[in-house]
């Protein structure tokens, strides 16, 4: 499992995030306050208060795999 704090600014952002990690297997959760939603659902991530950052749990114990997903949502962690 890993957490990486993330910036969605546009819609764009939003739809690009949910396309990218549902090209991955394992789960991801997107937390803002006490609200927790499917990273695969652009309805959920919607519901969340989009200009604060978010936390991004990416459910994988695969070392390898998380690195892809990092590389692949590089844009959107905040660094």
């Amino acid at each position: 499992m890993c957490e990486v704090e993330i910036k969605l600014n546009t819609i764009d952002d939003v739809k690009n995030l949910v396309s990218d990690v549902t090209g991955f297997e394992c789960d991801f959760e997107i937390i803002s306050g006490r609200f927790v939603v499917d990273a695969k659902s652009i309805m959920g991530i919607f519901s969340l208060d989009l200009s604060k950052k978010l936390v991004l749990i990416i459910q994988s114990d695969d070392e390898c795999e998380i690195d892809k997903i990092k590389d692949k949502i590089g844009r959107f962690i905040v660094k």
